[in-house]
């Protein structure tokens, strides 16, 4: 028995200290570049469900993955169904992927329909909206 509860505790720990990491690899920032930038587009498809919303967004370099922030933020923000829809034009500020070979980006501000929505408004920006 003491060797079944000595897997189950080591098999315990490893859990508790390799799944906040994971999550944080997947929704943290450590994936982006530091400087920000913009980006535009027309809105193939847009998400807000959870764990964050997602928007796919074309434009002439090709179709952008676009990580949005949680669902709370977006309505924090007033982001929220209806604000955008597949066909409107977006501009949006943030950070794109450290690999230039993706075509990945994390907004922080979205600009569509004429009204500007801060996702992330406590986060220090180098660039008013688009």
């Amino acid at each position: 028995m003491p060797s079944k509860r000595r897997s189950f505790t080591a098999a315990f720990v490893f859990a508790a200290l390799a799944l906040p990491g994971l999550a944080l690899a997947h929704h943290g920032w450590a994936w982006t570049e530091d400087q920000e930038s913009r980006l535009a587009g027309t809105i193939e498809a847009i998400s807000f469900a959870n764990p964050h919303g997602h928007i796919q967004l074309r434009n002439t370099a090709g179709l952008w993955e676009v990580d949005l922030a949680p669902p709370y933020a977006n309505s924090r923000a007033g982001f929220v169904e209806g604000a955008a829809a597949p066909g409107d034009e977006a501009r949006l500020t943030g950070h794109r992927s450290r690999d230039p070979s993706e075509l990945r980006f994390k907004a922080e501000t979205i600009t569509v329909r004429g009204k500007t929505y801060d996702v992330y408004p406590n986060r220090e920006k180098s660039l008013g909206p688009a």
